[in-house]
């Protein structure tokens, strides 16, 4: 009879890549795969197309930390997510549940811990998220990117395993995403990343400095759901995406620099294929502050640059996504860093060690 595992996490891409990096590796085993997340969320989206996974969508409740009249609802949907969890985890009796966090995802870690299912938690920031911080009495083990995260959670139950990165994006071929772009081999790729969300700022500023920077670049724009401007679809040497899937591990191979929020799996997933990097993370007006101290430590360690958004303007955009450029061959000696334990294999030792 095979092992059977729940993925769990989601409201961000973020909090589903390590999980898309992880499933095939459990299948290959042989693992029976099931994957829990809210009804239209991304994770929804980004794990559909996936070959023998069922996706069981349940009620969620965001977990905000300023007043919204859905505070009022929430805790109810939280509630009903959580009772649907319980009866789906009671039914399939997982040997083990990965969780990679969102808000989706305390429910189901809730959930798995009240049928005595183990729970391993994936923490990417530097300190743990809202949802994360309440999932961790439920688990099992808490696995974590940062070395300085190790300082936030116990020892007993916490394992540093470093960044995982999609083994597929280390396989991407520069001529393909040329030929998928429409581009050509004359100038230097820009590709500019806001985030699965989408930074309205950060697409506003770039197409407004689209004919300073096409002088110079041409430009993949990742811009989020819902945001591509049509107007602006016609530009030679500019091409607009609300998410790319398949062909990313292409388009990074043909990316000279890469302009993007400081999210830890994608900046990680930079530094792994050597990108230089000018990050401009979410404000603390924006955000718990988790992207900032992401981008610092990147920062000290020589892999990137950093913006401000509250500093951002047309100007100083442009004057820092050409230091990046300039300083191209330097970033990327700082990124070669020694080969390691490799830590998706490290991690998989820890979910299957925890699986009862």
């Amino acid at each position: 009879m095979p092992k059977k595992i729940l993925f769990t996490g989601g409201g961000t891409a973020g909090h589903v890549t390590v999980n898309l990096a992880l499933i095939p590796y459990f299948q290959k085993d042989g693992w029976e795969v099931k994957y829990m997340g809210s009804m239209k969320g991304i994770e929804a989206e980004l794990i559909e197309p996936l070959q023998r996974v069922e996706y069981i969508g349940i009620a969620t409740g965001k977990l905000r930390r300023y007043f919204s009249w859905q505070n009022v609802k929430d805790p109810f949907r939280v509630i009903q997510g959580l009772w649907q969890a319980y009866r789906e985890i009671r039914s399939y009796k997982p040997n083990v549940v990965f969780s990679k966090g969102g808000f989706v995802s305390v429910p189901v870690v809730i959930a798995a811990w009240l049928n005595r299912v183990p729970v391993v938690i994936h923490e990417s920031d530097i300190t743990p998220g809202l949802a994360n911080r309440i999932s961790v009495p439920y688990a099992t083990k808490v696995c974590y990117t940062f070395p300085e995260t190790g300082r936030h959670l116990s020892k007993e139950k916490s394992v540093h395993v470093g960044a995982v990165v999609r083994d597929h994006l280390r396989s991407g071929n520069k001529l393909r995403g040329l030929h998928f772009c429409e581009f050509t081999q004359e100038k230097p790729v820009l590709l500019v990343m806001g985030g699965s969300q989408g930074a309205r700022k950060i697409n506003q500023q770039i197409r407004d400095s689209l004919d300073a920077l096409l002088q110079q670049f041409q430009i993949v724009h990742l811009c989020g759901k819902g945001q591509v401007d049509e107007s602006k679809n016609n530009i030679r040497g500019y091409k607009q995406f609300e998410y790319i899937r398949e062909e990313l591990a292409d388009v990074l191979a043909m990316t000279s620099i890469v302009v993007s929020r400081a999210g830890s799996n994608s900046i990680f997933e930079f530094l792994a294929l050597e990108k230089p990097m000018l990050l401009i993370p979410l404000s603390l007006s924006a955000s718990r502050g988790d992207q900032l101290l992401n981008a610092q430590s990147f920062l000290k360690q020589g892999y990137c640059e950093v913006l401000e958004e509250e500093h951002m303007s047309d100007g100083m955009l442009l004057e820092r996504i050409q230091e990046v450029y300039a300083r191209r061959d330097e970033l990327k000696r700082n990124m070669r860093t020694g080969e390691g334990e490799d830590p998706l294999q490290k991690l998989l030792a820890v979910i299957k060690g925890s699986a009862r």
